[in-house]
């Protein structure tokens, strides 16, 4: 049986969250008449302390309604380095928004002056306006990291005297908090809009929130539809949801500790380049000469990777990877890389 490194998305529900799912009481969700999903909903406005909370099936829909409620087309929406909604999405924002995005910072953060220095006018003759600012909490492209609270605190202000909405790619917010002991709420305090991913470190089989206030939700609800995310019966779905966010948030730290022990054994294998330090909650990203023959050789040995460029390897620890199965991979994924380097 093959040790599943390639993301947090690739548990499976366990018995006792499919019997919840059979078990959802079920409506109309387009009507507002499911009852787990109105549920969900208000769990999660109260976990992000915001007034409301919509229900989407992925969080690529969520990032696009985001960038939908917030943009004209034309505008330019600043966001982190090689950040998701960007790189991860198939051009969807462009399609879909017709916005462009400015890349700006280093490692996943950005500084407060580092973005008033990339706004750019909303009244000049030639510049596209800038109206938008994304901050990815963890990142996922540059390991897993947290953006630091007072930071995040600081370019969250900035963008308001700068009149700019705000949000939050959350999908793993909840390892952001985690991670850093502060609470979903604080986290999320500085946006006006905040995701989260239920179908990512959580274990649930799908389903991304966004939350805010009621009236960004409410215009959210207008373009989840325009994109084919309404839903009729998503109770099943929702109860999911739910499960994971009453069960499975604190053993998030196991998938942290898991990640520091495989990366503080690959990180001393030759041929590996790992500061296993930057491992701060659940991903890993290394580099190797070649990434895809890597990740090929290392699947053929049992365990599963992927590679995000042609030197970069990204393992991902979760809630069907245990400490075991992580020694394991640590010594198939030192073994290939001894073999890699040999002359």
């Amino acid at each position: 049986m093959s040790i599943d490194l390639r993301s947090d998305t690739v548990t499976l529900p366990s018995p006792a969250m499919r019997r919840v799912m059979a078990e959802a009481e079920v409506g109309d969700d387009q009507y507002g008449e499911d009852p787990s999903v109105n549920r969900l909903q208000e769990l999660v406005a109260q976990l992000l302390g915001k007034e409301a909370a919509l229900f989407l099936p992925t969080g690529t829909m969520a990032n696009q309604v985001a960038i939908k409620v917030f943009t004209q087309p034309g505008d330019d929406v600043i966001v982190p380095w090689e950040a998701h909604v960007v790189l991860h999405e198939t051009g969807a924002a462009v399609a879909n928004s017709g916005i462009g995005f400015t890349s700006i910072g280093s490692g996943g953060v950005f500084s407060a002056d580092e973005l008033e220095a990339a706004v750019k006018p909303r009244d000049h003759m030639i510049y596209p306006p800038t109206t938008m600012m994304v901050v990815e909490n963890t990142h996922n492209r540059a390991g897993g990291i947290v953006f630091p609270q007072e930071d995040l605190i600081a370019v969250c202000e900035r963008a308001r005297t700068l009149q700019l909405s705000t949000y939050c790619d959350g999908a793993r917010l909840l390892n952001a908090a985690v991670a850093s002991g502060c609470s979903a709420s604080e986290l999320a305090a500085p946006f006006d809009l905040v995701s989260l991913s239920l179908s990512k470190g959580l274990g649930a089989p799908a389903g991304s929130m966004l939350a805010g206030p009621r009236e960004v939700i409410q215009r959210a609800v207008r373009y989840r539809r325009m994109l084919g995310g309404a839903m009729r019966q998503a109770g099943i779905l929702a109860a999911a949801g739910i499960y994971a966010l009453e069960r499975n948030v604190d053993r998030l730290a196991e998938d942290h500790h898991n990640a520091c022990l495989l990366a503080e054994r690959i990180a001393l294998a030759k041929g590996i380049g790992l500061d296993p330090a930057r491992v701060e909650t659940n991903i890993i990203v290394f580099t190797v000469a070649d990434a895809p023959r890597f990740v090929a050789e290392c699947r053929a040995a049992g365990v599963l990777l992927n590679a995000f460029g042609p030197h970069a390897v990204r393992a991902v620890t979760h809630l069907d990877v245990d400490r075991a199965a992580c020694e394991e991979a640590a010594v198939v994924m030192t073994r290939v890389a001894r073999q890699e380097t040999r002359p």
